[in-house]
């Protein structure tokens, strides 16, 4: 139950870029990260839910607590089933308690029934108290137990004694405004006030007045007329309309009713008497809600002081209702627990928002980054899978630290404090600002801020301007978060920029893997995208042009762009190849980095870690006599 200090961090570009609670395209959508999980069955466990997608958590006790409750909900079916019957009667406390501390400036009819009405859904709240420890009886987690314990607080009886010694114990929530009005008019107990159940029998005897009525409409003009109630209107009469046992159209009615209005296939009317007599309701109504107000009054006066025990409660119910739904997703698709390591490693990882919307089982990758490769440069054509690729690794980071399961056959992550985005190519008419404006402005919030354990995510940098000046700005931006120890993606078209592994042993390309396939109806080659993520760099050339084929350009426009674009690869100098000294340091590298990474973090027993040191130096002689042949 304890609150962590820190929280992940992301700015309102990143959330919007990554979809956490809203879809970019239709905001109405739930295709987003929030719409990933079933949905809460409290308010205030949809509050909490989206509170920890937009800030997880950063401390790594409080995720394990998670962990392991959502662990123990995904095993034990009865405890899950249990929990989620009884949280779908909550109300919303956190709501609940702001009216009940609350002192209004001046009372009123209102005021009082709103009093009243705070009170029977204050006990039905404590009511259901006893009900969720129950469920909670033989909780194994760390985190379950502590509920089970702050649910033995002796407050929550006394509260209750106080609330049932005034409330009557037939008083409860329910749903409907006519069912309701009567919950509130007979809340108090009898005997408490004299006039109060003066009142109320006064109150009694009008509506059954109004139903007398009703009955004797029907009978003296052989209608089939009900009495109903709304909240806007009061009583009214309602008959239905048309087929077996329907009444006549509203034309032939007799006049006595007024206010005809016609809802599907029913009508509805009053008459003069019982217009007035709805009046007298009203003013019956407004006595008992004034002199229950008196009584309810005193009693919030007593309990005021005891009232902390509620917060609590809203606590456990909010983190409750959200694990609930957590294990209600993991149930239903394949997820696994994640690991927190020095090490980001997710084997075959899935994009959870594709994998719920898609019918289709979205294609899986292999990520993995760690300190002696915490730069990746991804290289690929378009649709090729990149801006997805990039968007599963922040979304499954930001699962895993909320305390979720990931959609993976295996996940190890690093705790991230902060999460960078640079995605999309929107200009702001309102700050006047470009798409390559917007690019930079971006980029250096994520220059000025970005720590060591920053997880960044950059999609097409430096494309709103000339080509040589982007890549020579994405070169320098490159340069620079290379130094920093935060775990970079960075997708990008620039082929020039995979050059910079020869620079940099802790920088690693990858690509994604398509597939040329002879097309007969067309007399062509065209590509087919595997979304297959591989080590290396593109060797993919001018798929531009081929994806412009598939828009159906007019062919001599194409032609004219290949022959523009022949020309200048004539004038293009031939890459360089890797030196042997190179090759060497980044041998060098990858070894020493391997065994600070097993001094801290190894488990294994000394014939173990014998056997795994010396594949290791085997690996770095292969690799030596490689370099030297």
């Amino acid at each position: 139950m304890a609150q962590c200090t820190w929280r992940l961090h992301k700015n309102a570009n990143t959330a919007c870029n990554l979809e956490i609670i809203n879809n970019r395209l239709n905001p109405k959508s739930d295709h987003c990260l929030y719409g990933v999980f079933h949905k809460p069955q409290t308010h205030g466990g949809a509050r909490f839910l989206r509170a920890n997608l937009l800030q997880p958590p950063c401390d790594l006790n409080t995720i394990a607590t998670r962990l392991d409750c959502l662990q123990e909900l995904t095993e034990k079916e009865e405890l899950f089933y249990n929990l989620q019957s009884l949280l779908d009667r909550f109300m919303d406390i956190d709501h609940l308690i702001s009216l009940c501390i609350q002192i209004p400036k001046q009372e009123s009819v209102k005021t009082a029934e709103s009093k009243i009405a705070n009170i029977i859904y204050l006990k039905h709240t404590l009511e259901l108290a006893d009900p969720l420890q129950a469920a909670l009886t033989g909780a194994q987690s760390p985190l379950l137990k502590a509920y089970f314990q702050s649910l033995q607080d002796a407050r929550f009886q006394l509260i209750l004694q106080k609330v049932q010694a005034v409330i009557h114990d037939d008083t409860h929530y329910q749903k409907g405004s006519l069912n309701m009005r009567a919950q509130k008019c007979f809340a108090v107990r009898p005997h408490i006030n004299g006039l109060l159940d003066v009142a109320r029998k006064t109150y009694t005897e009008r509506v059954d007045d109004i139903a007398d009525m009703v009955r004797q409409l029907g009978e003296k003009y052989s209608l089939p007329l009900r009495c109903s109630y709304n909240s806007a209107r009061g009583f009214f009469i309602q008959m239905n309309v048309g087929g077996k046992g329907g009444g006549p159209p509203k034309e032939h009615l007799p006049s006595v009713f007024v206010k005809i209005g016609k809802y599907k296939g029913t009508l509805n009317f009053t008459t003069d008497d019982m217009i007035k007599m709805n009046d007298r309701v009203k003013e019956s109504l407004q006595e008992i809600y004034l002199m229950s107000n008196i009584v309810v009054t005193e009693l919030l006066n007593e309990i005021r002081d005891h009232i902390g025990c509620i917060y609590k409660l809203s606590e456990c119910i909010a983190m409750l209702d959200m694990m609930v739904a957590f294990a209600h997703t993991c149930t239903l698709s394949s997820y696994v627990r994640p690991e927190f390591t020095d090490t980001l490693a997710i084997k075959q990882g899935r994009h959870p928002i594709l994998e719920k919307i898609h019918l289709e089982q979205p294609v899986p990758n292999n990520t993995y980054a760690s300190d002696e490769s915490n730069f990746i440069i991804i290289t690929g054509p378009n649709m090729s899978g990149k801006s997805t690729y990039l968007k599963h690794i922040a979304l499954c980071q930001i699962m895993a630290q909320a305390g979720c399961f990931v959609p993976a056959e295996y996940a190890s992550f690093r705790l991230a404090d902060q999460i960078f985005t640079r995605i999309g190519s929107d200009d702001d008419i309102e700050t006047n600002a470009s798409t390559f404006m917007m690019e930079m402005r971006e980029v250096n919030y994520i220059i000025q801020n970005a720590s060591h354990r920053s997880l960044i995510i950059i999609d097409e940098l430096g494309r709103g301007t000339s080509a040589e000046e982007g890549v020579g700005l994405c070169h320098a931006i490159c340069e620079f978060l290379v130094n920093l120890k935060a775990f970079t993606f960075f997708a990008t078209h620039f082929h020039e920029l995979t050059k910079l592994q020869e620079l940099y042993p802790n920088m690693e390309n990858y690509h994604f893997e398509v597939q040329h396939v002879f097309e007969e109806t067309a007399n062509c080659e065209k590509l087919k995208f595997t979304h297959v993520l591989s080590r290396g760099k593109t060797r993919e050339t001018n798929y531009g042009l081929e994806l412009a084929a598939m828009s159906t350009l007019p062919p001599a426009v194409l032609q004219k762009a290949k022959d523009v674009l022949a020309q200048i690869n004539e004038q293009q100098k031939a890459s360089k190849t890797k030196s042997l000294e190179v090759e060497q340091q980044h041998a060098v590298f990858r070894l020493a980095s391997r065994l600070l990474q097993t001094a801290r973090n190894s488990r294994l027993d000394p014939d173990s870690l014998r056997m795994y040191l010396q594949g290791l130096k085997n690996q770095y002689i292969q690799e030596m006599g490689k370099q030297e042949e």
